[in-house]
């Protein structure tokens, strides 16, 4: 998936967020994201970064997630 949400007019938003604004289907069935930014594993304290897509940096991934990433298993 893509990292981040583009509107129309170019916008941006996060798509990885603290808690979810939309209807939820399954709740704590998720335990991996992958996007085009890198791969995360949920855990009980919040998104771990497993792998960075090539070129990427910690700091562009923090950047454009809106929760406080793990890099420990980096």
């Amino acid at each position: 998936m893509e990292h981040v949400a583009t509107a129309k007019d170019g916008s941006t938003s996060h798509k990885l967020l603290p808690k979810c604004d939309l209807p939820l289907t399954g709740v704590g069935v998720v335990d991996l994201v992958i996007t085009d930014l890198g791969v995360m594993e949920v855990t009980d304290n919040g998104l771990k970064v497993t792998e960075l897509a090539p070129g990427v940096s910690k700091e562009q991934i923090q950047a454009a997630t809106g929760v406080k990433l793990d890099f420990s298993a980096l």
